[in-house]
């Protein structure tokens, strides 16, 4: 049974910062790529940050410089460091495969990140 599970959202202050993680089981971790997405109230879901098995990131451009996606294959995990938050990134976040679709794994819980100005 694959699962996906996300950590570290909070709610923070205008400048901060938070790291999420996000662990898989049920899925070879290490042949994926895998993204950060994240969906606002009344908005659609957007991929946020992507990474590939070699760890190369690629980035939405309003995070760019901001945020940073890494991996740890060996722990079948990946984190996305966040800093210098603003409102906008207030949202529910979430990861999976990149690119989402069929077959790809159900959507977690998610972890809630709030910034406040």
């Amino acid at each position: 049974q694959v699962q996906l599970v996300e950590s570290g959202g909070g709610l923070v202050q205008a400048g901060e910062s938070l790291r999420l993680s996000c662990t898989a089981s049920g899925i070879i971790f290490s042949r994926e790529r895998m993204g950060w997405y994240r969906q606002a109230p009344g908005k659609q879901r957007e991929l946020v940050a992507s990474i590939t098995p070699g760890r190369m990131p690629n980035y939405l451009a309003s995070v760019k410089g901001r945020f940073t996606a890494s991996r740890d294959n060996a722990k079948n995990t990946m984190y996305l460091q966040m800093n210098s938050l603003k409102p906008e990134d207030t949202a529910l976040y979430h990861c999976n495969k990149v690119p989402y679709g069929l077959g790809s794994p159900s959507w977690g819980q998610g972890t809630q990140v709030t910034v406040s100005s």
